[in-house]
């Protein structure tokens, strides 16, 4: 298991790197808390005034979402 992808996130960082896959213009609103919690992690950045996700921050949410779908296959 490659360990350089697997974080401890609050269900509202996920649901927030899932809402930066979209465009800008089409974002949620977020907690800014959320928001910075996830710059510090490197897994998103601020792009103008808006939130975007990093490839890091894909990579995380793509590794994320098998480890979810295996606890739910349990």
């Amino acid at each position: 298991m490659n360990e350089e992808f697997d974080y401890e996130l609050t269900p509202s960082q996920w649901e927030a790197l899932k809402a930066m896959r979209t465009p800008a213009s089409k974002l949620p609103r977020m907690s800014r808390t959320t928001i910075d919690g996830l710059i510090a992690l490197e897994l998103a950045t601020m792009n103008g005034d808006a939130p975007a996700i990093t490839a890091k921050g894909r990579k995380v949410l793509i590794r994320g979402s098998s480890l979810l779908l295996q606890d739910l296959a349990a």
